[in-house]
């Protein structure tokens, strides 16, 4: 079967099967060329002018509450520190022993969601319960839940893949799952986390081949569920509305987006400079968190928002590549995962800030001032970096065939790309 740049995206499955989606092109990387090099290198340039955004936009906060500009800063490059050492180590522990821990891990993070809720040991800030500890050292259980659902349903689809079309053996568990976090999240409340959640859910269903009239409910009830929590609380009402008609709302709840508007509006095609900008001095509320987006149009203009969006766009194309040519259903399905994870968390984000979606207090990744949200995020880029460097070893490895004797090339190596993961896959074991 053909494996090149021009290869269609679907084939006609064996045996008169369902036809088997292509995620991405299975083309062999060129010579120079490594995913995971391109992977760090934009994961790279993102924390960077994140870094550089999060002293711009927080400077005036800092100097306010801290007596200090730089003590926000500070805090961050110890957060993007620590990222960086979850990316290393995640991304030198073979990504098929995570499948080994993945009870723990989602045992872990659905009991730390319990815990979060548990009057005196939760903290509560701002309306919200959603960190554990005391002062400066937090956590945030649903951002370590992100990272647990990956994984928890990477093992599941790559188990029971041949049974995808059996709603008992692959969609009602992990909906279950999901349904489950996503509902102690919303008791924080955190409803932005739970729709991430759920996008992770049904981007694992879509791509095993999980049956169209099961996504469609599944996608119904969601769609159903998330309306009625919006509308269950009074806060969430009130941004629904201002959502609708921000203006009307300027001086309550569309105060936040009509000044983001304001901010992105002013940049211009290059931008005021940064730190020039006026709606981190006071006008927009978190800056340098939620709103960091609108910070950025403000101070590097038309030219920095479209730098950031084609760099979380290749970011996405990058994972979708790691998917396709992971050596295994695992492998494929998680990088799937976290990519759609990082994916949907920017896309939420930006499409709040400049007042195209909800705002949903989603941060936005690689950017965004914070700590539990930049350490895990990293920790799934080095597991998609650990796909990837397996990847390139199945790519490397001799293999025998029709082409002949290890010494058919010259060389002893077959140096053809590794057959791309075909979706879905009926595979011939699991339980």
């Amino acid at each position: 079967m053909a494996n090149g740049p021009s290869a269609s995206l679907r084939r006609p499955a064996p045996h008169g099967g369902r036809p088997q989606l292509r995620l991405v092109r299975g083309s062999a990387p060129r010579r120079g060329r490594s995913d995971r090099t391109v992977l760090l290198v934009l994961v790279g340039a993102l924390s960077a002018i994140g870094l550089v955004l999060v002293l711009a936009a927080s400077a005036y906060t800092s100097l306010v509450d801290y007596g200090s500009v730089w003590s926000i800063f500070l805090r961050q490059v110890i957060w993007v520190g620590l990222g960086v050492l979850a990316l290393v180590v995640c991304a030198a522990v073979p990504y098929p022993a995570w499948r080994r821990w993945r009870t723990p891990i989602l045992l872990g993070g659905l009991a730390l969601l319990v815990l979060v809720l548990v009057p005196g040991i939760g903290d509560h800030v701002a309306g919200s319960t959603r960190w554990l500890g005391f002062g400066q050292l937090r956590v945030q259980p649903s951002e370590l839940m992100k990272l647990a659902l990956c994984v928890f349903a990477a093992d599941l689809a790559a188990r029971r893949a041949h049974r995808a079309e059996e709603p008992r053996a692959l969609a009602l568990p992990l909906l279950a799952v999901t349904a489950a976090a996503a509902f102690l999240v919303l008791l924080q409340p955190d409803l932005g986390t739970a729709i991430v959640l759920a996008a992770i859910a049904f981007a694992v269903l879509l791509a095993v081949g999980v049956p169209g009239k099961v996504l469609a409910a599944a996608g119904l009830a969601g769609v159903l569920l998330t309306g009625a929590a919006a509308l269950a609380e009074p806060y969430r009402r009130a941004r629904l509305l201002s959502f609708v008609d921000p203006l009307a709302h300027r001086e309550t709840t569309g105060y936040q987006v009509v000044q983001s508007l304001v901010g992105i509006s002013s940049g211009g095609p290059f931008g005021l400079g940064l730190g020039n900008g006026q709606v981190q001095w006071g006008l927009l509320p978190n800056p340098h968190t939620d709103f960091i987006f609108s910070v950025l149009g403000q101070d590097t203009g038309v030219v920095g928002v479209l730098v950031v969006s084609v760099l979380f766009v290749g970011l996405a194309v990058v994972g979708l590549r790691i998917a396709g040519r992971a050596p295994d259903r695992f492998g494929a399905v998680l990088a799937l995962a976290v990519t759609c994870w990082i994916s949907v968390e920017a896309l939420i984000n930006m499409g709040a800030v400049v007042g195209l979606l909800p705002v949903t207090g989603i941060p936005l990744p690689f950017i965004s001032f914070g700590g539990s949200s930049t350490v895990v995020v990293m920790a799934g880029v080095g597991m998609l970096a650990s796909v990837a460097r397996a990847a390139e070893a199945h790519q490397r490895r001799p293999r025998r065939g029709r082409t002949g004797s290890a010494g058919a090339h010259g060389r002893g190596t077959n140096r053809r790309a590794a057959r791309p993961v075909r979706w879905p896959v009926r595979e011939a074991a699991g339980r």
